[in-house]
């Protein structure tokens, strides 16, 4: 006989499970007591928000699901932001969560919360688990939901009863049949030849990728199509490090903050080959006008996606990276596309990413550096605002999964809890969370989290005492009227010192490199306060509702 807890835990450690990120309470007691015995590594995070973060930060770092969990209620509510996040940028994480007693549902009972029915919109699936006999069952169904097609979010909901009910447990079975569940993994091959015979025959081809690229492991296909067939490829935010940063192909980021380059490219182009994207509004900016001579191939396993914000000439549904190695084994090679190529270095050469020099310190300085010491052999996680922009613009990504950032729902607070998931996804590199002063403040108490367990996160701060990117906003937009936007000075060294984590404040750019040493060199959590200008902004950017190509603080073509 097992209790429905350990029944839990059991299943847990069949699916590879090796770390859960939680905080207990009543009615996960049950659970929190057979985690005492069990070879599972529970991280006892300072807030369930951040439990949730961190697991996403595991699953995007190291490819697998990432579990946390929380009590009811509260604590459920709390993991809310966290599991939203995971579900706009497609990352597999299981949310367990405790409930009050079956008998009690529907009673608004001590705790209560319908948080199954607060999820449904932003869990690719969940489960409200009424019978311990299910409980096997449903946490195999939820890892294999979590991970498979088009990768999400799923929540089981636990009440208390079910864990601590005895039973003889039921046989699992090896293989999960789920009705209407069947994603499909190969593209179909008519479409791919009609895929080819469209690049065959395009002056001004570009590869437009995104995560569905970094999801599916196909960061090599990739590569080979594009380097085969000559054709220059721009990646979407959460794209970054699907092709190495200094390839001679790689055009970086497009979109609102994306470079120059990458958005004439995209503008001028006559055939766009999308992988494993969304068209979301951010790449896109107006869309009628968003790659207006291109005709469109798009790839990607999930169907609704297709045609949803874009005309497409040729849809491929399918695994990416099942269909760019179908596509490899039916290429013939194509002429380099010369004219274009040189095209696109003059645009390179004409409009560079601008970094300021003028003896202050500037944010892109720091990014730069950074870049520098680790040489592309880090993780590196961001929060939401100018910090992520200038971090994307530039940091070089050489690698897939060293780019960790919270893409679609942009979560401030998500990239401190992101970057501990992260380091116990990969303890062989060094990872840095870049935060703004706005954003770190909003889970900061992680660092207590940090000190804890000595997670060796290093914490770079671009301190310029505003919510910046909203500053910047108010700035461009209106009449620089900065309505509660400007921050009070934080002594975040002071913060981190009472938590036991060294830190030091950064002022001026010669002692950038010094402090990032120090920080690397620190086998615990480190905290960088870098002092930066204050209403600097981040350019080139598109207004809202313009084109791609109608930039403001770039260069004049």
């Amino acid at each position: 006989m097992k209790t429905g807890a350990k029944i839990l835990v059991e299943s847990l450690q069949r699916e590879g499970t090796e770390i859960i990120f939680g905080y207990p309470g009543g009615v996960v007691l049950p659970i929190y007591d057979e985690l005492y015995d069990s070879s599972l590594r529970h991280i006892l995070v300072r807030h369930e928000q951040a439990a949730a973060h961190a697991a996403d930060g595991y699953a995007r770092a190291s490819g697998r699901v990432g579990v946390c969990l929380a009590t009811s209620g509260p604590g459920a509510c709390n993991l809310v932001t966290g599991i939203a996040t995971a579900y706009m940028d497609s990352i597999p994480i299981v949310a367990l969560t405790g409930q009050v007693p079956t008998n009690l549902l529907g009673n608004d009972a001590f705790q209560e919360s319908d948080i199954t029915g607060i999820t449904m919109p932003i869990t690719k699936h969940n489960y409200l688990v009424k019978k311990t006999e299910d409980l096997g069952r449903v946490v195999k169904e939820a890892f294999y939901v979590a991970g498979t097609g088009r990768p999400g979010p799923v929540l089981i909901d636990i009440p208390k009863d079910v864990s601590t009910t005895s039973i003889k447990e039921t046989p699992v079975p090896d293989k999960v049949v789920m009705r209407g569940y069947n994603p499909t993994y190969t593209g179909h091959k008519r479409q791919i030849e009609k895929a080819l015979q469209l690049i065959a025959t395009a002056e001004r081809p570009v590869i437009y990728a995104g995560g569905g690229v970094v999801l599916s492991n196909a960061s090599g296909e990739l590569v080979r199509v594009a380097t085969e067939l000559g054709i220059p490829v721009t990646t979407t935010l959460m794209g970054l490090g699907c092709i190495p940063g200094d390839h001679p192909l790689n055009l970086g980021m497009l979109g609102m903050h994306g470079t120059e380059y990458a958005n004439f490219a995209i503008t001028e182009s006559d055939l766009l080959i999308a992988i494993g994207v969304r068209f979301d509004d951010r790449v896109t900016g107006k869309t009628e006008t968003f790659a207006p001579h291109a005709k469109i191939i798009h790839i990607d396993i999930d169907p609704a996606e297709i045609g949803k914000n874009k005309r497409v000439d040729v849809p491929i549904v399918g695994d990416v990276r099942s269909v760019l190695a179908d596509m490899l084994s039916l290429l013939k090679k194509n002429g380099v596309h010369e004219a274009w190529i040189r095209k696109i270095k003059h645009w390179k050469q004409h409009h560079p990413l601008k970094c300021p020099d003028d003896g202050r310190l500037h944010p892109q300085y720091i990014i730069r550096q950074m870049n520098e010491l680790v040489d592309g052999n880090a993780v590196v996680v961001s929060e939401v605002g100018q910090n992520q922009m200038w971090t994307a613009q530039h940091f070089c990504f050489k690698h897939p999964r060293t780019w960790i950032t919270s893409g679609g729902l942009g979560t401030m607070g998500y990239g401190f809890p992101a970057a501990i998931g992260a380091t116990f996804a990969r303890p062989d590199v060094p990872v840095f969370d870049v935060a703004g002063d706005g954003s770190i403040q909003m889970n900061i108490q992680e660092m207590g989290t940090a000190a804890q367990y000595n997670i060796p996160v290093k914490i770079v701060i671009l301190n310029n005492m505003f919510l910046g990117m909203v500053r910047q906003w108010q700035e461009l937009f209106y009449d620089r009227r900065y309505s509660y936007t400007e921050l009070p000075p934080v002594e975040f060294v002071k913060i981190a010192n009472a938590y036991g984590i060294e830190g030091i404040k950064v002022e001026s750019p010669e002692d950038v490199m010094p402090a990032l040493k120090a920080a690397i060199d620190c086998n615990g959590p480190f905290v960088l306060d870098f002092r930066i200008e204050r209403e600097e902004n981040v350019f080139p950017m598109v207004p809202a509702g313009a084109a791609i190509n109608e930039m403001i603080g770039g260069h004049p073509r």
